[in-house]
């Protein structure tokens, strides 16, 4: 189906700018057409309300193109019907038999087709009628008394997930610890097949995916003001530590603790009422078990038509969800199928158990990933897993001791299968340099610190567990028995016991008496369920051999040593979403440079070139409101080399405060400079404090550091907003940040907080880092090279150049802003450098060899700012 005269205008709050209105139309075209799309346009230049009426001006023309199609194909079947329902005027004879079996055989898949058309088109109109008194606030009333197994369903409807099917508690002392009796998948179909009927079809939608829940919540502000916000249906989607809104749960602080609980109280509801089921005057009643007030079916169902009927944000969710005594995190899950906009955390989307957790479905979808530029990284860390050595003996302990505790009641098919998790586990442990021996806990032998690199297969057989085949079976096996929560479900209950066999002087360097820690010691235990990682890792060596690498990392102790598994195709997870959605559009403010993205994620999973499209603009501000400067040199002359041979010497660090101190001297308000590591960060500021350059700096504007802890990050923040609004343009302040930091991206240093944005030296990851040189090393073997150079090569340049304009880009948040870019290396002067800067930066960016003529630039942009009035200044 394809539209093909596309749109010429969209709705919009305002008239749009050109770059917005082609932003929308390319869009739209790449919806259509099934596309793969990568969009580029700069912060500040209206691309989430570009991305919401391009996108949902599309789904509207789709859904109604859908409905006209359909409605011409019922009426041609009818008709169609109709005239084969005439008598027929040829004659019969014995040869007219295989033309009447023709004509019955064509006359029933006519009557089929018809049957299905007017089915679907009365799903459609009782849709359309049910979410329009949604929005009258005519809430649907919902039949106090309610058969049972009208209940058990509503119930079942929750349960989207594997992960949350639970087995039957009984009454006896830790029946609820016990593994059910497990078959695998070729023993036995599960009942899912019967949930699936229950589950509510999917209507054509649009899933939008960024990277924290406070941009998701921007832009469900932005569906707010546009034209969609009264019309369209939609639903946030997060975590139930985002979610919840039983204060009880919600204390519990750890994701793992809150997610184990939730399904606990639910687990007490459903084992309640199949007891309601059974003979229960013959069993005696256990103590009362905690259900959360919030899980009511009907409560559940009318906040999901709350839901739809109104755009919030999750914000909003937790309160309605307070006031109607619902959980937002299922009625949101309820309200996925009909809802047209789905928006969500990038790992909902691009993780596969997760996605089927959340009732996430793909096929024939939209997808929209914001913030792209990250996605390489942001697959590779989902899909990556990490053990340590104290989690590995927490683990192997643990599990030990629930098998020998249960052995009588366990079925011999679980404890077959416990032993063989166990045989893994102290394999694991006896390749970090650990030693397991029958009855005791694992002892740590003296090895030798360092980092050793494998392939999946190598490193099996290292560790004596090469049956690759052994961890598809133990995935299957975790994921339906739940033995993870079980035995987060033991330890909890039997935590004092467990503290004492599972600590070891030889594995955890000292352990403190009882007495002295008591219950900290057991809260430290349990602020991780070692047996979830487990499970995480094992899933992790089910890729490929070709795709990832273990990484064993020994730091002389058994619990300090730890094991990776390192995914160096991303691509490999991605295709999976590519193959299943009718596109995907991958949009952000930087997404240079786009062959190498091309080449990595996309062709690497298997897109053609002409699936592929392509939208870059430039910025909406006047082209005298950014002045990017390349600076070889600094006052004194001295050149500008940062690499890691001179960047330390006394005479590049004091080169770098005279040109600081300059810029201050003619910068007004805020000045935030990015040094490229936290570690050069902390050398270069020790050497000013020695030297006098801080206290001269600090003369002229305030000073602040990029605090250590990331919950300090907003206070530094308003009080370098504070003293850059209460001093005014006279002196203002000077932040001291570092590229990839907590300040480098998804903070706004708009208007006066960052009139001028300095980039000392070039931020190249550390090139002796074994993940990198195996990542440089996979992409040389795997990808072609382009105009000479080695892929490898081209990735550490990518990841210098994509951090640094993730930094320089926080400072033009707007079309009234204006800003100073000073990027302090020569290295930055190089064509090759310079064009993987955005387009509407490189334009206008110009490279000084001697500092004179640079600084006579900033001074003029002072001027000519200078006398601009309040509202240019500030307008949004």
């Amino acid at each position: 189906m394809s539209m093909e005269n596309g749109r010429d205008s969209f709705p919009f709050p305002y008239k749009p700018y050109d770059i917005q209105e082609q932003f929308m139309k390319a869009l739209y075209s790449a919806l259509d057409q099934g596309k793969v799309g990568i969009f580029e346009s700069p912060t500040g230049t209206g691309k989430s309300l570009s991305l919401i009426c391009g996108a949902l001006s599309w789904l509207a023309d789709y859904e109604e193109k859908r409905r006209q199609e359909a409605a011409a194909l019922l009426q041609e079947g009818e008709a169609s019907l109709s005239a084969s329902a005439a008598p027929s005027s040829s004659s019969s004879s014995a040869s007219a038999e295989p033309d009447w079996i023709t004509d019955f055989v064509q006359k029933k898949a006519e009557r089929d087709l018809v049957s299905k058309l007017k089915e679907e088109e009365l799903k459609r109109k009782k849709r359309e009628e049910r979410m329009e008194m949604i929005r009258n606030n005519l809430h649907l009333k919902y039949a106090s008394k309610r058969k049972s197994c009208e209940e058990d369903e509503a119930f079942k409807l929750l349960q989207l997930s594997k992960e949350e099917q639970t087995a039957t508690p009984g009454d006896q002392e830790d029946e609820e610890l016990i593994v059910a009796e497990y078959e695998s998948d070729d023993e036995s179909k599960s009942e899912d097949e019967d949930d699936e009927e229950l589950v509510e079809e999917h209507v054509t939608k649009i899933y939008y995916c960024s990277r924290t829940h406070s941009q998701l919540a921007q832009f469900v502000h932005e569906v707010q003001k546009s034209p969609f916000g009264t019309t369209i249906s939609l639903v946030t989607l997060g975590s139930r530590q985002n979610l919840c809104v039983n204060e009880e749960v919600r204390r519990l602080g750890s994701i793992q603790h809150i997610n184990d609980r939730c399904m606990e109280m639910q687990k007490n509801k459903h084992g309640e009422k199949k007891q309601h089921h059974e003979d229960g005057a013959k069993r005696k009643r256990g103590p009362p078990k905690t259900v959360c007030p919030y899980n009511k079916a009907l409560a559940l169902q009318q906040m999901r038509d709350e839901v739809l009927g109104t755009v919030q944000d999750i914000e909003q969710l937790l309160k309605l969800g307070k006031e109607t005594k619902a959980c937002p995190y299922y009625s949101t899950r309820l309200a996925v199928p009909p809802a047209q906009l789905v928006v969500l955390p990038y790992q909902m989307v691009l993780h596969e158990a997760t996605r089927r957790a959340a009732g996430v479905q793909l096929k024939g979808q939209v997808v929209i990933i914001d913030e792209g530029h990250n996605l390489s990284d942001t697959l590779s860390c989902i899909h990556s897993a990490e053990l340590s050595g104290a989690q590995l003996c927490r683990a192997q302990s643990q599990l030990t001791q629930y098998a020998d505790r249960y052995k009588n009641r366990l079925k011999a098919k679980n404890l077959m299968y416990i032993k063989q998790i166990l045989f893994v586990i102290e394999g694991l442990i006896r390749v970090l340099g650990g030693e397991c021996k029958v009855g005791q806990n694992p002892q740590s032998q003296t090895t030798q610190a360092g980092t050793e690199m494998y392939t999946i297969n190598n490193f099996l057989f290292k560790a004596q567990i090469d049956n690759i085949n052994l961890f598809k079976v133990l995935q299957r096996y975790f994921e339906k028995s739940m033995i993870s929560r079980k035995l987060g479900g033991f330890v909890e209950k039997y935590a004092v016991l467990l503290i004492f066999h599972h600590t070891p002087c030889t594995l955890l360097r000292a352990v403190p008496s009882a007495d002295q820690q008591g219950a900290s010691e057991a809260d430290k235990v349990l602020s991780a369920s070692p047996m979830m990682q487990v499970e995480g890792f094992f899933l992790a060596l089910t890729n490929s051999n070709t795709d990832g690498r273990v990484v064993l990392q020994k730091q002389g102790t058994l619990s300090e040593s730890s094991v990776k598994f390192l995914l160096l195709n991303p691509a490999v997870h991605f295709a999976q979403v590519l193959k299943e959605c009718r596109a995907v559009i991958i949009a952000g403010g930087t997404m240079q440079p786009v062959s190498d993205f091309k080449r990595e994620l996309l062709f690497s999973a298997g897109v053609k070139e002409e699936r592929i499209t392509e939208f870059s603009c430039g910025h909406v501000i006047p082209p005298e409101n950014i002045l990017p400067l390349v600076l070889c040199a600094g006052p004194s002359g001295q050149e500008l080399d940062f690499t890691f041979q001179n960047r330390d010497s006394p005479q590049m660090m004091d080169e770098t405060g005279r040109i600081l101190s300059n810029i201050c001297n003619v910068v007004p308000g805020g000045v935030v400079c990015f040094f490229p590591s936290y570690e050069y960060s902390r050398r270069i500021i020790s050497h000013w404090e020695a030297s006098g350059v801080l206290i001269r700096l600090g003369n002229k504007k305030k000073i602040f550091q990029e605090p250590k802890k990331a919950n300090q990050v907003e206070q530094v923040l308003n009080e370098f907003s504070r003293c850059i609004q209460v001093i005014g343009g006279v002196t203002g302040a000077i932040l001291f940040s570092v590229v990839g930091g907590k300040m480098s991206e998804g903070i706004n240093f708009s208007d006066d907080l960052g009139r001028c944005v300095v980039m000392v030296g070039m931020p190249y990851p550390n090139i002796k880092s074994p993940e990198l040189q195996e990542k440089m090393s996979y992409l040389d073997k795997h990808l072609p090279h382009s105009h000479g150079k080695n892929p490898g090569q081209a990735l550490v340049e990518n990841l210098c150049m994509k951090a640094v304009n993730q930094s320089i880009g926080r400072a033009i948040r707007h079309r009234g802003d204006y800003s100073s870019i000073v990027l302090c290396d020569r290295r930055y002067a190089r064509p090759a450098t310079l064009a993987k800067l955005p387009a509407w930066i490189k334009n206008r960016t110009s490279t000084h060899s001697s500092f004179g003529p640079a600084f006579a630039a900033l001074r003029k942009v002072r001027m000519t700012h200078k006398s601009a009035p309040k509202s240019f200044l500030n307008l949004d």
